[in-house]
């Protein structure tokens, strides 16, 4: 069953919650508390109304790192090409949330259930504070604590300064902790369970025990292995006793792709939480601008990152960087052709930006790689089906990357231990075995200097198997890899100026013309009777429809700045201006002012 038992109801909620300035501080009412959480079905209305779980936005979440383009705006995007301060980088000082968790925490003893159940009941709300302060953590380090509501005459509580992290962070794992030894492991579909809660504990304790690692400028580096142990822990504990395998049919063309284009991921082996979505119930969001040809472009970083097919690096191969779009697909891990429209790709969806169905010949635009994006794109024009997508929102293949990553950063992983984590979603990909004596190339040393090869390979495994799932961006800073995202984002590669093959036959399907040259009315067809496709080429300033790097030849220029990452200030955000007026104890810290 889709559906949770209890729907998500926002009029009644919108009762308990405020998202006004300054902490949210709202006198509570008599509706609010006196006439409610008196019932179970009372607790699961309100607990289901924190559900705030990514949908298909998580394919687009990629956009502005070093894998993918943008020519939308981010918060980190504008930081980096201008002159931030605490005046103008406003977003995310919400309380609300917060606000909301400990209101039910204050109030659901109301109601009149026996203790095994109150205690789910609190664990899950336990579990919604973890999520919400750690997300504070990652953006700000140090913030105020509070686990109580808030009410108009407490000056103390509203003049707090900001907790250390290391405080917050103790009690982020305290609440996560409660709640893996309440939360209860049989709930419906689509609801937290216990498996839920021990996932997002060890994301949490592998991006903080890293961040601790990485990051000097905090000085805990000493109690860095102890997040480390407690995500193989958790993660051990998962692979050992749930009921979640990698999903593997034997079909290394279509098993990986699947579980990003199903309309029914109930029962799936491998995914532990999705978001499900049903027709004329709800629906799953889905745009065709996932697609490639707005605002968002898969980079070429991220293609030359797929090892080949033999489990060889292509960066290793002389001259890969002037392969053509055709060449470069050659010989690559399976899980390529299931994430980018490869040459021959065939276009099912005639509304997406092309030249209707058949296959596709690829699309070049200024500020766009060229690449396209087929990872969650449904290469179908069935309505009811795109409503009905299901997003997963965890899947047993990050327990897996968590494990190995862990494990190796404590330095006590062994072939066993790449064997139960890496290699089986090298299996299921059809792809080779890691090996504990594995080298990494060049390009991917330069990417992370002074970790071990083996730790390189582990994150270059993490990039391409959560490739355009949201991921990139909190690998990057956990990593100290801001840097990284300094690199202008590459596209396609051309030769030269005019005809071109995209589609992998031989035969030509698009022509690149000098900037001072026309294009036709009367337009050549190829061989196979198609009107070839026409584009400008100059460089960028130019007049044209395509930038190349070399004006007549070279990349496909997909932004034209990216700006300075400034390290490591641009780690953390500052406490918006407007927040520190009203409480001056809330002094910046990392640079900002």
């Amino acid at each position: 069953m889709k559906n949770l038992k209890y729907i998500l109801l926002a009029a009644i909620f919108a009762v308990f919650s405020c998202e006004d300035d300054f902490l949210e501080v709202v006198p509570e009412t008599s509706i609010g508390t006196e006439n409610f959480f008196n019932t179970e079905e009372d607790l699961n209305i309100y607990i289901n109304s924190l559900y705030n779980f990514p949908g298909t936005g998580i394919y687009y979440n990629d956009r502005a790192t070093d894998n993918a383009g943008t020519t939308g705006n981010t918060e980190l995007k504008t930081m980096m090409v201008s002159t931030p301060s605490s005046t103008t980088v406003t977003g995310g000082w919400g309380w609300g949330t917060l606000r909301s968790v400990n209101l039910f925490l204050e109030n659901f003893e109301k109601a009149d259930l026996d203790q095994e159940k109150m205690d789910h009941f609190e664990g899950l709300a336990r579990f919604f504070r973890a999520n919400f302060y750690y997300g504070m953590v990652k953006r700000y380090s140090d913030v105020p604590y509070y686990d109580f509501v808030i009410n108009t005459d407490d000056t103390e509580a509203l003049m707090k300064a900001r907790d250390p992290r290391e405080f917050v962070v103790e009690k982020v794992f305290e609440d996560y902790q409660f709640a893996i030894d309440h939360v209860f492991v049989d709930q419906p579909d689509g609801a937290i369970n216990n498996w839920v809660v021990k996932v997002y504990m060890a994301r949490a304790a592998l991006h903080e025990g890293t961040f601790r690692k990485y990051h000097t400028e905090l000085g805990l580096q000493g109690t860095a292995n102890e997040f480390l142990q407690m995500a193989e822990q958790i993660t051990n504990d998962i692979i050992n006793n749930g009921p979640f395998a990698i999903y593997n049919t034997g079909n290394v063309a279509s098993d990986y792709g699947s579980l990003f284009t199903n309309a029914n991921l109930n029962g799936n082996s491998e995914v532990i939480f999705a978001v499900y979505s049903e027709d004329q119930v709800r629906n799953s969001g889905w745009g065709e601008t996932l697609f490639g040809n707005y605002e968002v472009s898969p980079a070429k970083d991220l293609v030359q990152a797929y090892l080949k097919a033999d489990g060889t690096s292509y960066t290793d191969q002389a001259g890969y960087e002037s392969f053509d779009f055709v060449t470069e697909f050659e010989d690559r891990d399976p899980r390529m052709y299931q994430t980018f429209a490869f040459p021959g790709w065939e276009n099912n969806n005639t509304r997406t930006y092309s030249q209707g169905g058949g296959i596709y010949v690829q699309q070049l635009a200024k500020n766009f790689t060229g690449y396209h994006q087929i990872k969650g794109f449904v290469n179908l024009t069935d309505q009811s089906y795109i409503n009905s997508l299901d997003i997963p929102v965890l899947r047993f293949a990050e327990v897996l990357l968590i494990n190995a990553e862990a494990k190796a950063e404590l330095g006590n992983i062994t072939q066993a231990d790449l064997d139960r984590t890496i290699n089986q979603l090298r299996d299921r990909a059809g792809m080779p075995h890691m090996t504990m004596g594995v080298s990494t190339d060049a390009y991917q040393s330069a990417k992370y200097a002074g970790i071990s090869p083996l730790l390189a390979e582990i994150r270059r495994e993490r990039r391409v198997e959560l490739a355009l799932e949201g991921y990139r961006h909190d690998d990057l800073m956990r990593w100290e890899a801001g840097k990284l995202i300094e690199a202008e984002p590459k596209g396609l590669y051309f030769s030269g100026l005019g005809k071109h093959d995209l589609t992998g036959d031989g035969i030509e399907d698009i022509v690149l013309l000098p900037a001072d040259q026309s294009i036709p009315e009367d337009k050549e067809e190829n061989s196979l009777g198609v009107q070839l496709v026409y584009y400008r080429a100059g460089s960028v300033g130019e007049n044209v429809g395509v930038f190349l790097s070399e004006g007549t030849s070279g990349y496909v220029v997909a932004t034209v700045e990216r700006g300075t990452f400034d390290d490591p200030k641009f780690y953390y955000r500052p406490v918006p201006a407007n927040q520190v007026r009203l409480n001056p104890n809330l002094t910046q810290i990392f640079g900002w002012d």
